[in-house]
């Protein structure tokens, strides 16, 4: 039955297959496809010639892009690291990586001049920089997956127009990001607000003047964006019932998200119309990972249901005024744990490409998939940032290297 049923996907699908590799690569795919005739069940065969199908594919995708860094790459791929530290410049470490590598980001970028390490002299050099950095982030990223970026508005001057002291405003920059990341070809879908209760602020520092127009409302909150990447693909993808190359494009269901209609009179799964099935490379994903060891706990999704969610920022400085963490500007485990558990699965790679005290790092490895963090600042943070990982792992797990942290400094 296997052989056969492979030879039938085979038979129906290879104009096709001729069509979209070269002969060398048509050659090479027929060879790694062999094991498949050892298979049993027809639904493992549909899925594993899929699956190399698709590897094909995006490796042939990766081929076109000539930038890679081939130390870094080999880094990013070695399977035994459970957390992965670069040292660099994160625009520079990504553009060495290879495209759609990475299956969901997560990050807090630095505020324009909120911290003594991150300044620019106007926000237009703020934002220029942060767009060439969500540029490579849409390469980067895996088609059809997420980007969560956390972001709050600031009160401070632009330095566009002036650079007194009257010059300060809120500054809104979740606005312009969301409008870079869609200029940059990202897709914004939703708009958590964080309530992180009564946090401090100098706009409120006319409280003793109760007269109109010198009332300003405390900055208690903060935005997580939801971002999706649709790169349209015109790839034929294989049915996911019958296995078979022989399908039509159907309508888009999202921008940028190219469906597929089967059109194997011989497919399993006709409707009564005899319609075939209708799929996308973004279902051939999510459809065939909905068992039970997939599921996301019913209080965790609770937790997200609502757009406006409450919980506190991470303490860094104790009683004795000492920064607990080595870094002033620390994210919560709740951002991280809401992007890792909604967007990805077990085993794969987590991105945040401002690193900080890596608390997307830690998340992701509690969550049994590889955390890779991009940190600029090494002289700084790293003393901090390791010890800041370790504490978060009981030592004689360390010491049993079940917990393997590796690092790497990266250099154009």
């Amino acid at each position: 039955m296997s052989q056969h049923y492979l030879k039938k996907i085979l038979e129906i699908s290879d104009p096709h297959l001729k069509k979209i590799f070269s002969r060398g690569r048509y050659n090479e795919f027929l060879k790694a496809v062999e094991y498949i005739y050892q298979l049993e069940k027809r639904e493992d065969i549909v899925k594993n010639f899929s699956d190399k199908y698709v590897e094909f594919v995006k490796d042939d995708y990766q081929r076109q892009y000539q930038g890679t860094n081939e130390s870094l790459n080999s880094f990013l791929e070695k399977k035994d690291d459970d957390i992965k530290i670069i040292w660099g410049n994160c625009f520079d470490v990504m553009k060495g990586m290879n495209s759609e590598s990475i299956h969901c980001m997560v990050t807090s970028p630095p505020y324009y001049n909120a911290r003594k390490y991150s300044t620019w002299k106007n926000l237009d050099l703020y934002l220029y920089d942060m767009r060439n950095i969500i540029k490579e982030a849409y390469r980067v990223l895996d088609n059809h997956r997420v980007f969560v970026f956390n972001v709050g508005d600031i009160f401070d001057n632009d330095n566009l127009t002036t650079k007194s002291v009257w010059g300060k405003r809120r500054l809104p920059l979740a606005s312009y990001f969301i409008k870079i990341f869609e200029e940059e070809g990202f897709t914004f879908v939703d708009d958590f607000i964080w309530d992180k209760g009564e946090v401090q602020s100098e706009r409120n520092k006319h409280k003793n003047k109760p007269y109109p127009f010198y009332q300003y409302p405390i900055n208690c909150y903060e935005h997580i964006l939801i971002f999706h990447k649709h790169r349209l693909d015109e790839t034929r993808y294989p049915c996911p019932v019958c296995g078979t190359l022989k399908v039509n494009g159907n309508t888009q269901s999202e921008i940028g998200l190219r469906s597929w209609e089967c059109k194997n009179l011989e497919c399993f799964e006709r409707s009564k119309s005899n319609r075939g099935k209708r799929f996308s490379l973004k279902t051939l994903t999510t459809q065939s990972r909905q068992g039970k060891m997939y599921e996301i706990s019913e209080e965790f999704i609770k937790k997200w249901r609502r757009d406006i969610v409450k919980f506190s920022p991470v303490i860094k400085i104790n009683s004795k005024g000492e920064n607990l963490l080595g870094h002033t500007a620390p994210f919560p485990e709740n951002i991280p744990e809401l992007a890792i558990q909604m967007f990805s699965y077990e085993g794969e790679k987590i991105l945040d490409p401002f690193g900080g005290s890596f608390t997307s790092v830690i998340v992701a490895k509690k969550l049994n998939r590889t955390g890779i963090g991009i940190e600029l600042n090494k002289e700084m943070f790293r003393e901090a940032g390791l010890k800041n990982i370790k504490n978060n792992f009981p030592a004689n797990l360390l010491n049993q290297k079940n917990i393997n942290i590796s690092e790497y400094d990266y250099e154009e």
